[in-house]
């Protein structure tokens, strides 16, 4: 099994072939959500990578979201669905900017 993926619209899918995920990554929009208030920036990607680290079970984690300056600089949370992200997304924005 490969720790190697790419999205099949929303849906994570392996990609055994280096090149064809080479090829993906560079060329795709891998953004979830990108927001920016300020000098604040939360953003969600997907990583296209397993980051699901052995001897941790589970689902792949391909999805991360990051905050970037203010209180909150350096927060960080990663998921394994589009769904998931979307939602993760959500609620660092709303930790980020409880007022907004």
């Amino acid at each position: 099994m490969t720790d190697r993926y790419i999205l099949d619209g929303k849906t994570p899918v392996p990609c055994e072939d280096l090149i064809k995920w080479a090829l993906w990554l560079e060329n795709s929009k891998r953004h979830v959500g990108s927001e920016i208030r300020g000098n604040v920036r939360v953003s969600t990607v997907f990583l296209g990578i397993d980051h699901r680290y052995p001897p941790a079970k589970g689902p792949p984690l391909l999805f991360e979201t990051m905050v970037f300056g203010g209180e909150h600089d350096q927060d960080m949370g990663r998921c394994s669905t589009w769904d998931e992200a979307e939602k993760m997304h959500r609620e660092f924005c709303a930790r980020v900017w409880p007022d907004a």
